[in-house]
Parts: C-alpha cells; sequence; structure tokens
C-alpha cells in the first residue's frame, strides 16, 4: 500500500496498515505479505452505502497500484452481516461514489472492474448476504461460507426490480437458467449448503474452520507466480464473466425500475416496517410477500 501508511508488527510479524494512508472509515485493512486482509466494519449493518462504496473504491485503486499486493481477502467485523444490501435511500450518492473507480455511476461496473483486476479476490463470509451484497461476492473471484451463518438473496424481485448489480450475469453462469430464476424470483435467503449445492459459492465450510481455511488457500495462491494469476483470470473471464456492456445495462434497468411508483411504493413500505433495521432484516424474506398491501 501507500509507503505513508502507518505499520506495526504482531506477534507474527504480521504488518497492521493503519488507514492512516487510506483514511478508509468502513475497512480495516491488515497486510500479509502479499495478501491483503480486509474487514467490512459499517455499523449498524454493513449497508453498502456511499461511506462504504468509496472505501473499497481507494482499497482497490491502491491494491492494484501496490506491486506487491497479489491476494486481497474480504470479511466482515459483524458475524450477522457481511454486507446487507444496498443503501436504498442513498442510490444516488453510492453510484456518485463508484464513478470515481469507473467513470460511470454504476456499482455493477465497480464490481466488473473488480472481477477482471489482476487482483486475485476471495470472500469470506459469514452473515447475511444479499441484493448487492450478494452481488459483491460473486464480484469476487472465489467464495467461501460458514455453513452456519452465512445467508444469501437476491430479494429485488420482491420490489419489482432486476438486481443492478451483475447477479443475473454470474448466477446464470454458475447456477443454471431455472436455478437462477428461482433464486431471483422467489427472492428467498438461502443457506451455505443449498447456496454451495447451486454453485453460489465455492465450499461451505465450518464457521470454526473457514478463517484458517481461506487464510491458507491466499497465501498459497500469493506465492505462485504473478503471470499465472494474470493469464489464468484473463482466460477464465473470456469464457465465464460478462461483458461490461451487460452489466451497465443491468444497472440502467435497475435505476429506471426503482424510480418507478410500484418499487418507491413497496420500498417505503418496506422501510415503514423496519427495512434497513438491523433486527427487522435477521429474518427479512418471510416480510416482503405483503409489502404491496401496506
Amino acid at each position: 500500500m501507500s509507503t505513508t501508511d502507518e505499520r506495526s508488527g504482531d506477534a507474527d510479524g504480521i504488518a497492521s496498515v493503519k488507514n492512516v494512508g487510506m483514511k478508509l472509515e468502513t475497512l480495516t485493512v491488515r497486510k500479509e505479505g502479499a495478501v491483503l486482509l480486509a474487514e467490512i466494519n459499517a455499523p449498524p449493518m454493513n449497508l453498502l452505502g456511499p461511506e462504504l462504496v468509496r472505501d473499497l473504491v481507494s482499497l482497490i485503486q491502491q491494491a492494484e497500484a501496490e506491486a506487491t499486493v497479489q491476494v486481497l481477502v474480504f470479511t466482515s467485523a459483524d458475524p450477522d452481516y457481511f454486507i446487507s444490501h444496498v443503501d436504498v435511500t442513498r442510490i444516488d450518492k453510492y453510484r456518485a461514489e463508484a464513478a470515481k473507480l469507473t467513470g460511470e455511476p454504476s456499482i455493477a461496473l465497480l464490481f466488473h472492474h473488480l472481477s477482471a483486476s489482476r487482483l486475485v479476490t476471495i470472500a469470506q463470509i459469514q452473515g447475511r448476504v444479499r441484493g448487492a451484497g450478494s452481488e459483491f461476492v460473486l464480484a469476487c473471484d472465489m467464495r467461501f461460507a460458514a455453513r452456519e451463518s452465512a445467508i444469501f438473496s437476491q430479494f429485488e424481485p420482491a420490489f419489482g426490480l432486476l438486481p443492478g448489480g451483475g447477479a443475473a450475469q454470474h448466477l446464470t453462469r454458475l447456477m443454471g437458467r431455472a436455478r437462477a430464476l428461482e433464486v431471483m424470483l422467489s427472492a428467498e435467503d438461502y443457506g451455505a449448503e443449498l447456496a454451495e449445492r447451486y454453485g453460489w459459492i465455492n465450499r461451505a465450510l465450518p464457521a470454526d474452520e473457514l478463517g484458517d481455511f481461506v487464510r491458507s488457500l491466499a497465501h498459497r495462491i500469493a506465492g505462485f507466480p504473478t503471470a499465472g494469476h494474470l493469464t489464468v483470470k484473463d482466460r477464465v473471464n473470456a469464457i465465464a464473466l460478462a461483458p461490461a456492456e451487460d452489466f451497465r445495462r443491468d444497472s440502467d434497468l435497475f435505476g429506471d425500475g426503482v424510480r418507478n411508483p410500484e418499487a418507491q411504493n413497496r420500498i417505503q413500505a418496506a422501510l415503514k416496517r423496519g427495512f434497513q433495521t438491523r433486527d427487522w432484516e435477521m429474518a427479512l424474506a418471510r416480510t416482503l410477500d405483503d409489502l404491496a398491501d401496506r
């Protein structure tokens, strides 16, 4: 990272980046050799709002600029929420922050940039990852989740919306047409074991084994030549990563749809009932059925 960052060594000789150079509010970053670990901490429930998007942009820019960083691992400080979803009250603001990386106000293009990056990215997931949170981890190269606590959902169709961050592109390629339609049209919560079976994630692991597994994998990958990372990602992306234009189209459809009166009525009804509050969203899927009646 930036040479102006302050670092302090722990007993294992691991350097800790204290966010002085990056000025990150919602991410705590630690560097272990060629591996960078970024812990998401955006209380009260890790909503993807402008602050988190701003910090993700800064982290990606600086990690890509630092040749010694090869692998980027994302974790969460909140055991119940990895990234809950976007902050629906600040859509224009978080989109403006995304534009600082991609030149366009679209988190879909921010996520596409992450997928196409030279960095190898891994999501270590505990807790809920819904909506754009799911799309963020789908943009990562690999996803590993705690069997006991990880919950996945693409609930946007419950508001009459297409997921705007690339879910339709990723899930259809990973799961096939029928399961992608089931996941999105049902707006249901999916546990880690079913998510693994469907191909949403690489593996579901016991929570007490997850961190050690991901850290070991990250360091193993980081120990191999960078040229291999670049070539493999380039060829795999040529097969499996949708073009940026498809992400742009989904983002535009979400942006248009969210302004639709029916979508706004459902969003407002959900907000009145507790949407975007920590306790209410613990069982979000069960509360979406009758929004039209409120």
